[in-house]
This record gives C-alpha cells, sequence and structure tokens, in this order.
C-alpha cells in the first residue's frame, strides 16, 4: 500500500493507543471502550459511555489480537442490563431490548456499579433497535472465534436470545416480511426520516435470522416452532429485498413506467410506488452498470437515497446477490467522489436540503446539509466498506479506500466525522479521539492482511 505522508504502522500504533486508552472498567474487569476519549471538547457527555454498536469494531480487533476475555465480559454485562427492570413514560421496555450504551459509575456508597441507557438519554428518546441485533451477531462471532459454545449455551442467554426472536418475529399489523422500526432507533440516531423498513434494520434483521439457529438450542415444539418461523422469515425477507429494495437502470425504468392505483394479486406495482416520486437526481447520477439498494421501501413509498451502512452489511451477510454485491461497487468505482471523497465513507448520498431537510429533520442543525448523519463522512464505515469491498471481489477498492483514510485520520487527531460534499472539512461539532474511527482503521487494516478474517463474520 502506498502511503506517501505517514507510515502505516505507526498511525496503526497511534490507533491502538486511542483503543487501550478506551477500555472501560468494572471491579477490576475490561468490559467495553468508551465512545471517545475524555477531553474538554467533548459533545455530549454521553460520550463516555460505551455504545453497544461503537463497541464492535473494538471487540473484533480483541478477538483477532487473542483478547477474547474483554469481548465475553462485554457480551456478560449487556445481558445483566438487560434484566434489570426499565420503565419509560409509564410503560415498561420490551423483553429483548437491548440498551443504546452503558457507563461504570460509583453510588452514594461508593461502590462501582454499571448503569444503562435505554435511550432515556438519548436525542429524541428513542431506544435502540439495532443493538439487540449487533450483540447476537457479536455473541455469534465470538463463538465462531474462540470455539467457546459454553456462553451461549447458559441459560440468561438462551432466554434472551429467545425474547429476541419473539420480539421481532411478532405478530403485527404488517404484511410485509421487513421489520418495521421508528426514526432514530439506529446508528442515523437522530430524525432522518428512516421510519418505516430502513435497509440497515433489514440487513442486521436477516444477519440475525440467519445465525439464530446455530445459537438457540432447540428442546421443546415451541421452541422449534420458533426456529421453523425463523427460517421462513429468513427466505422470505432474502426475496423481499432483492426484488423491493433493489434498484438500477433496468429496475429504475420499471418505475418510471409504472401503472399506480392496481388492485388484486396479479399486481405489478403492488406497494403502489409513484413514478413522480423518481428524484430529479437519481436517473442521472446512477451508472449504466452499477446498482444499489434503496434506504426505506413501503406503502407508497421508496426513499430513494443511497445509505451506506445497510449496503455494506446486506453484502456483509449475504442478502444481496453477487451480482447486486458487485453492481454496488461498480456503483462506488464510477462515483467514488461522492460516496467516498475525501474521507472513507459518506453514510448518506445526496444530502437533505431546503425545505425537504426543514421537514424531514425537523431544521436540525447538527444534521445540516452535508454534515453528520446527512451526508457527513464517517470513518468509522471503513471496515465495513473493506470487508464488503473484499465479500465482493473488489480488494482493489479496499484498498484506494484505506489509503484514503490513513493519510489523514491520525493528523486530524482521529475525528467522529467529516463535513462537506466530498468530505474534505473535519466535522464542525466532531469530537476527536473517536474510539471507533480509531478502531475501523485498525481492523480495515487486518482485514487487507488477512482477507480469511472475513469467515468469522454471519
Amino acid at each position: 500500500m502506498d502511503t506517501p505522508n505517514l507510515s502505516i504502522m505507526q498511525t496503526i500504533n497511534s490507533a491502538y493507543e486511542i483503543l487501550e486508552q478506551s477500555i472501560m472498567y468494572h471491579n477490576g474487569n475490561a468490559i467495553g471502550t468508551c465512545a471517545a476519549l475524555h477531553s474538554p471538547s467533548l459533545a455530549a457527555e454521553n460520550y463516555s459511555d460505551c455504545f453497544v454498536r461503537d463497541f464492535v469494531p473494538s471487540a473484533l480487533v480483541f478477538l483477532a489480537d487473542g483478547r477474547p476475555e474483554i469481548v465475553s465480559n462485554f457480551l456478560q454485562t449487556v445481558l445483566a442490563l438487560r434484566t434489570r427492570k426499565r420503565l419509560a413514560a409509564g410503560h415498561e421496555i420490551q423483553p429483548g431490548v437491548m440498551p443504546a450504551s452503558f457507563r461504570v459509575v460509583h453510588d452514594e456508597r461508593g461502590e462501582e456499579i454499571v448503569q444503562a441507557d435505554f435511550g432515556e438519554r438519548a436525542i429524541g428518546r428513542v431506544a435502540p433497535v439495532d443493538s439487540m441485533m449487533w450483540w447476537l451477531i457479536l455473541l455469534y462471532i465470538y463463538e465462531k472465534n474462540t470455539g467457546d459454545a459454553a456462553l451461549a449455551k447458559r441459560p440468561e442467554f438462551q432466554n434472551t436470545m429467545e425474547q429476541i426472536l419473539h420480539l421481532c418475529l411478532r405478530d403485527s399489523f404488517e404484511v410485509s416480511p421487513a421489520l418495521l422500526v421508528p426514526d432514530a432507533c439506529t446508528m442515523i440516531d437522530r430524525r432522518m426520516g428512516i421510519y418505516g423498513h430502513p435497509i440497515e434494520i433489514q440487513a442486521l434483521f436477516y444477519g440475525v435470522l440467519r445465525i439464530i439457529h446455530s445459537l438457540l438450542e432447540v428442546t421443546d415444539e415451541r421452541q422449534q416452532s420458533l426456529i421453523n418461523a425463523a427460517l421462513i422469515r429468513e427466505k422470505a425477507l432474502l426475496n423481499y429485498v432483492r426484488i423491493y429494495y433493489w434498484l438500477d437502470p433496468e429496475r429504475l425504468n420499471e418505475i418510471h413506467r409504472y401503472t399506480t392505483e392496481e388492485f388484486g394479486i396479479d399486481s405489478i406495482n403492488i406497494l403502489n410506488i409513484y413514478p413522480e416520486s423518481i428524484p430529479d437526481w437519481v436517473p442521472e447520477w446512477l451508472p449504466d452498470e452499477g446498482g444499489y439498494l434503496v434506504g426505506n421501501v413501503g406503502a407508497g413509498r421508496m426513499d430513494f437515497r443511497y445509505f451506506a451502512l445497510g449496503n455494506f452489511l446486506s453484502i456483509m451477510f449475504g442478502l444481496t446477490s453477487d451480482m447486486q454485491a458487485s453492481r454496488i461497487m461498480k456503483l462506488y468505482e464510477t462515483r467514488w467522489d461522492d460516496l467516498v471523497g475525501a474521507m472513507p465513507v459518506k453514510v448518506i448520498y445526496p444530502a437533505l436540503q431546503g425545505v425537504e431537510w426543514q421537514v424531514i429533520t425537523g431544521s436540525d442543525p447538527k444534521n445540516a446539509p452535508w454534515s453528520y448523519h446527512n451526508g457527513g463522512n464517517w470513518p468509522a464505515l471503513l471496515w465495513q466498506f473493506v470487508a464488503a469491498a473484499q465479500r465482493a471481489g473488489r480488494g482493489d477498492l479496499a484498498e484506494r479506500a484505506f489509503n484514503i483514510a490513513i493519510n489523514r485520520l491520525r493528523h486530524n487527531d482521529w475525528p467522529e466525522y467529516y463535513d462537506g460534499r466530498y468530505g474534505r472539512l473535519i466535522g464542525r461539532r466532531a469530537n476527536f479521539k473517536q474510539v471507533w474511527s480509531a478502531t475501523s482503521l485498525i481492523l480495515s487494516h487486518k482485514l487487507l492482511d488477512n482477507p480469511t478474517l472475513l469467515n468469522l463474520l454471519p
């Protein structure tokens, strides 16, 4: 790899320093990593917490380095927090829901306790949906890496996995096999119009459905029925996403010529998507050989925005076909400046602007156009891009993105995100010494040096 400005190992060592300083301890045991190293410039006080989703790249680095005990402690800590009574706005949060984050504090007697946040300290007070899915996927990766099957077989782990599956498969008013969730329940934890069936959640849900049968022990007919339902849902979700979320020039032409207000089982436009809803930017931007999974699909609704994480996870977990994975990477190759630019990787394209930004975000100043979640560039997404590119046979794109990141992150003091259409500006409200920016680079380096690490993924 050509890195003219910085030595790779100097930068990786700097990233490891961030990781080591971020380790959180409870009664002498390492149980996680904080979101960002403490400093007077922290944008929010909960960045001293360990976030479940943020810890995943840290966990994968620890596993690759032969330090599985930290990951085991984390899995057990989150599990213990889940079992505590949680009341919010007069009702109890559903069993199976995992905390967004946790911290170690001292009680009135000076003893260390672990305090969870189920969304009550979050912007908008939304409980995360992705935490329980990331926790379960990490449990699978831990077992596959260490061979320690005893942890998942513990009764409390089995009970939790069953509750997660019940929660995701429960009867609802939905006909679609996709999972219905509220806005702000994912990595994009502020109002950004992703309520409904965002692709990120569908990809995580599919990952859970793929692995649950290998973790959950079947001891009676009720559990067997639950596993059977998961297998049926897995196949249905696979077909649904590949058909209805997929957009390439051929599919775009179909939507452009859709007949609306169709009735009956023979309808072609079954979701009643109006051709007039196609944004002006899509036909010119979508390359002939490219394609992607749109951000959201529902009744009379298709969100044509490109959401990076959902597409990466779909490739990583096999939710896309080989052809679709190849076309997503072709989209990156053709629209590199838009989707990667000066810092991998842009979280959403394009940004919401003008009246659309005002209405959908509520005029959120942090999610101003081309900033933060609204078109910002996030180094934390680098490792998923590297993994997805390798899975799609485009290791050249993975190395290209890595070389961009390694030449800037250390020099910029490990920012949380970057601003601007091309990610040339350090985020206006970005934290420095952001841990998942550092661990994402370490993990990307490991994946490029040893692609067999991909075998640990679902």
